[in-house]
């Protein structure tokens, strides 16, 4: 069998769900709630399956385009949470600590009080020493690279 463009339009659109399924897995039967960014690098899959569909069914390039950049979008994303994770910058201020020392009693109290349940710079899961962000950035970003190539190589 040849893979052409539209098998691998449906290939990759499928990868998209995947990672859907995947979180979701994760969070409803692995009980590991997502953080603020996990949700954040959600979204673009939705989009590029969406777009995936569309170029699946009408052939119409710029769709394909879109799944492409929603793809590498989740994986950037996934980068900026790797690093958050790792420490090596610090993530939105909704879903990561800060400094404590100089607070009030008060202060630290409401700050608790507002805070989610789930922070971003602590790493819930890992395999082989990557977290799920880095699995999620690896993987989306070569999804979005094979959406290319597929549009300018397959036929």
């Amino acid at each position: 069998m040849k893979l052409t463009q539209k098998l691998a339009f449906i290939a990759l659109t499928g990868f998209s769900v995947a990672m859907i399924l995947g979180a979701w897995g994760f969070e409803f039967i692995g009980e590991m709630p997502p953080c603020k960014l996990c949700y954040y690098q959600r979204y673009p899959h939705w989009l590029a399956t969406g777009a995936g569909l569309l170029a699946i069914f009408t052939g119409i390039g710029v769709f394909a385009y879109l799944a492409a950049a929603s793809a590498v979008t989740s994986g950037i994303v996934g980068l900026y949470h790797t690093g958050v994770e790792r420490k090596w910058w610090e993530g939105p201020s909704t879903c990561t600590s800060s400094d404590v020392s100089n607070m009030s009693a008060d202060d630290l109290f409401n700050q608790i009080m507002q805070a989610p349940l789930v922070r971003c710079d602590e790493i819930p899961w890992e395999l082989f020493g990557l977290s799920m962000a880095n699995y999620n950035a690896l993987l989306s970003i070569g999804a979005g690279l094979l959406w290319v190539y597929a549009i300018k190589k397959l036929t």
